[in-house]
């Protein structure tokens, strides 16, 4: 098992989600029960299902300076950089540090590839046309590119892609960096867009609920897609500041859609979790769950829950109010459990009305008012690419 590594200080987050820009937005809508799920009115050809939506991305090209990243990821990414005044706080800690002393540490599945999809769609004499033949468009490592260009990092700048808990596993390579000396901070970044390939891939899959995702209920019937921009800042210290407590990660490679049948992948990620935050279950509060509303990553989590947490452990999945942001989920994910820690109360499921028997007993449907000290996060990807993340209350 790891050893128990010190706590880091997140002296700064952000969000931007179809629940709204920045985390007052989004507090409001899940203390509200307000889903950001809507009908699709993203594909111009039909499909039926529920889609979470950030408007505005159309008109908001990216600055002039930048135009040659302007795609509708970037554009997230730029108009998330400005929610809670991130973006300051992000330039005051390069100027603390210096620019070679900050990593950016970028999670994404599918960059700017609709990006990639629009020139394809528009070839002139068989060549991209000029307004999309920028080379950084296409690349996987777009975002970290035009971020460390907007931001001025001179430090490491990676990109994590592994599915679902890519920007889960960023707070993990944050931390080592962090430990080992590398750099003093870290910008850490989660975005990923609507897309036509992801919305029509997974329908292909079998995958996509025609309405609104219902995690862990017994009659759920797929995913809800969204896009989400999350942005986190570790460093050593902050006074008042959360904790990333710990994390843990596993690649099972059990199958390349489907999870392990007993989970292994999930409950080596979560022990090592508990070992590197010396907590145990039983010191857990709050269990945000990957919970994307599919009959069989629902039913294997379901059991993990039952089998590793006691019953007073309150979790719930918050998919039905953002949608499966793929890439950003993690870190989407991590600020509302860090949202839980700060305001005190447990989201609920929402959309499910009768939940899994397996985990009925820990799942909470409703919202709850209750101290939230420790939360983990689970991000459990294709290919068996898992993360659980451990935060805490300001040391």
């Amino acid at each position: 098992m790891p050893s128990r590594i010190p706590p880091l200080a997140i002296t700064a987050y952000t969000a931007t989600s179809a629940l709204g820009r920045g985390r007052h937005a989004h507090v409001e809508a899940l203390r509200g029960r307000r889903s950001g799920l809507r009908a699709n009115d993203f594909t111009t050809t039909p499909l039926a299902c529920a889609i979470g939506r950030v408007d505005g991305l159309e008109a908001s090209p990216l600055p002039t300076e930048w135009a040659a990243h302007d795609s509708r990821n970037n554009r997230l990414a730029w108009l998330g950089l400005g929610a809670d005044a991130f973006l300051d706080a992000a330039r005051e800690a390069i100027a603390r540090h210096g620019a070679g002393r900050v990593a950016l540490l970028a999670g994404t599945s599918t960059a700017s590839i609709g990006s990639t999809e629009a020139a394809f769609r528009s070839l002139e004499d068989g060549r991209f046309p000029a307004a999309l033949a920028a080379p950084v468009l296409h690349t996987p490592h777009s975002l970290g590119l035009f971020l460390q260009e907007a931001l001025g990092t001179r430090g490491p700048c990676s990109t994590i892609a592994t599915a679902c808990s890519s920007s889960a596993k960023i707070f993990a390579q944050a931390e080592r960096l962090i430990r080992l000396g590398i750099v003093d901070a870290a910008i850490l970044a989660g975005v990923d867009t609507l897309c036509g390939s992801v919305l029509f891939g997974f329908n292909a899959l079998e995958l996509v609920s025609p309405d609104a995702c219902r995690p862990f209920d017994v009659a759920r019937r797929g995913i809800s897609i969204g896009e989400a921009a999350g942005f986190v800042l570790l460093e050593r210290e902050g006074a008042g500041a959360p904790r990333l407590l710990g994390y843990g990660e596993s690649s099972d490679a059990h199958h390349m859609s489907t999870p392990h049948p007993h989970g292994l992948g999930a409950r080596l990620a979560l022990a090592d979790a508990f070992a590197r935050a010396g907590i145990d279950a039983r010191e857990v509060d709050y269990v945000n769950l990957h919970g994307t509303a599919t009959v069989k990553n629902d039913e294997v989590e379901a059991a993990v829950l039952a089998d590793m947490f006691p019953p007073t452990t309150r979790a719930s999945s918050t998919k039905g109010w953002t949608g499966h942001t793929l890439g950003a989920a993690g870190i989407l994910e991590a600020v509302i459990s860090l949202l839980a820690i700060e305001h005190g109360f447990v989201p609920g499921t929402l959309n499910t009305e009768v939940a899994e028997p397996a985990c009925s007993a820990q799942l909470a449907l409703a919202n709850e008012e209750r101290a939230v000290r420790v939360a983990l996060s689970n991000s459990f990807g294709f290919g068996g690419n898992n993360c659980t993340l451990a935060f805490g209350c300001a040391a």
